[in-house]
């Protein structure tokens, strides 16, 4: 089994320079792409079973150089879970972007430069997910970075130029404060290896351990969209294609997520910031519920609700229990698949209405009851209604602070039923005007919402296009997935504490050593 750890990097930057030579044969570039990702997820699923069962992390050290000086690969429950989510996600993103492309002549997402992008961006996000050493995450870090610089000014817009530019320049702060931290723990601990960093950091003297500490949490935090660090992305993401809006929204930000997820509990786990951390995840999400609430955009609203769930992630890390832990890892789970779905949605309605307004769409139940239900039940899902996974989640979350029963606890547990509420307004709201609204009712209800009437839209599609089959059979798969992450709740929230158990606990050097030379 070993031997299938490099395949999880390997095979999509193999697919990547394949779909690049076939550049301008379209099918044989889909061909490739499908194939590449459902034989990761294959992979991944083998590896999270073998992993599950057997208790013990996989390494592999690239070439067989000693782990202080050689690359690591590293999958243990975490990384192989979060890689089948993100391949079966990045598949069902990539089925609709094929059908788009075909509708629209692929003057959205040329296929030429779509696929290798595409598989460039999957092998920076599983090279982030596997990586057993600070370096190696930062590089897998720039591999998707790069692939995203391409993606989201596909088109080249006006609009998609201008936040594109806006998104490069904040992510190159975030991987030059990055690589400074990676520096300065070199130059400290003489190692960037997680494993040797968490032995030896409590060598050093507490302040110093406090400086790395928000270095790296700064930096991640950026990746992540965390409050006030996340002021780029509802300006951004909106304005790209729908496919790659909808794979931007569900995984980037979660690699910044895992990131803040393995330093917190493997790297600093004795020098925390936990106070710190409860106080940003609760402005996290106040603030981002808040700015949803004030848009008139479908795509601007999601963005905002993005940047608020993020809170309930960087929430269970700052309780900092087992329990919490296993709960922030099924939630971003959740969140993963729930949030990707959503933005597909939006991106049918876009098609069948010509606009994502609020304002200006309307009528849509009776013209198309098909995109309804597939709104609305990822909907509710993210607004945390029971039975959903998103209702599974949340209540995990409050049910671990209040076992840690501290008045700061009982204010977060406030603060995200508060956010769950109003972001189940919303979404609501807006499925209310878009598909209950008639023209009859526009006059009174505009009435009612002529606040919005100031708020940004990310752009104005005037003209309604054609819904190929294969993006709707797309959304509809996703939707399932989500549905399945309530029915099969107890062995996925199962893997989760154990995870969360795991983590907690120190990595082993000489174990690690050990699974490497085998």
């Amino acid at each position: 089994m070993i031997a299938l750890v490099p395949l999880l990097a390997t095979l999509p930057l193999l697919g990547a320079a394949l779909a690049l030579v076939a550049g301008r044969h379209r099918r044989t570039q889909v061909a490739i792409s499908i194939v590449t990702l459902t034989t990761v997820t294959v992979i991944a699923a083998i590896l999270l079973v073998v992993v599950d069962q057997g208790g013990d992390a996989l390494a592999v050290s690239v070439g067989d150089w000693p782990i202080p000086f050689g690359i690591v690969l590293y999958v243990d429950r975490l990384s192989a879970l979060l890689i089948v989510v993100s391949s079966i996600v990045l598949l069902a993103v990539l089925l609709f972007s094929v059908g788009q492309g075909a509708a629209d002549n692929d003057d959205e997402t040329p296929v030429s430069i779509f696929h290798p992008s595409y598989l460039l961006l999957a092998a920076g996000i599983f090279t982030a997910f596997i990586a057993g050493d600070l370096f190696n995450l930062y590089v897998g870090f720039e591999i998707l970075l790069v692939a995203s610089y391409v993606l989201i000014t596909l088109g080249s817009t006006e609009n998609r130029i201008r936040t594109g530019v806006v998104y490069i320049v904040v992510s190159l702060v975030s991987s030059i404060l990055f690589l400074a931290a990676i520096a300065a723990i070199y130059g400290a601990l003489g190692t960037v290896n997680m494993a040797q960093i968490s032995e030896r950091m409590m060598e050093l003297p507490q302040d110093t351990q406090t400086v790395l500490h928000l270095l790296l949490l700064v930096a991640f935090s950026i990746k992540a969209a965390v409050f006030p660090l996340s002021f780029w992305l509802p300006d951004s993401y909106p304005t790209a294609p729908a496919p790659v809006t909808a794979v931007f929204a569900g995984l980037l930000t979660k690699v910044g997520v895992y990131a803040l997820i393995r330093t917190e509990t493997q790297l600093f786990n004795d020098n925390d910031l936990n106070f710190l951390l409860m106080c940003v995840a609760l402005a996290t999400m106040i603030v981002g519920v808040l700015g949803a609430i004030a848009q008139a955009e479908l795509k601007r609203i999601l963005s905002f609700t993005l940047v608020s769930h993020i809170g309930y992630m960087i929430f269970g890390l700052a309780i900092a229990t087992p329990a919490a832990i296993g709960a922030t890892i099924y939630y971003t789970v959740h969140h993963i698949v729930v949030q990707t779905t959503l933005f597909l949605a939006v991106g049918l309605i876009e098609r069948r209405a010509g606009s994502t307004s609020i304002l200006r769409v309307k009528g849509l139940m009776r013209a198309a009851p098909v995109i309804a239900v597939l709104y609305f039940i990822p909907a509710v899902n993210l607004g945390g209604l029971p039975p959903f996974s998103g209702f599974i989640g949340k209540f995990a979350l409050f049910d671990a602070a209040a076992e840690v029963g501290t008045p700061i606890m009982l204010v977060l547990i406030v603060g995200g039923v508060v956010t769950s509420l109003l972001t189940l307004y919303a979404l609501m709201r807006a499925w209310n005007l878009s598909f209950w609204r008639e023209d009859e009712d526009s006059t009174e209800t505009e009435a009612r919402i002529s606040y919005l009437g100031q708020a940004p839209a990310a752009g104005i599609q005037t003209e309604r296009r054609a819904i190929p089959r294969i993006m709707t059979a797309a959304t509809t798969g996703m939707v399932a997935v989500t549905v399945a992450l309530t029915v099969f709740a107890g062995p996925l929230y199962g893997v989760c504490e154990r995870i969360g158990a795991a983590l907690l606990e120190p990595i082993q050097l000489v174990q690690l050593e050990e699974e490497a030379d085998s």
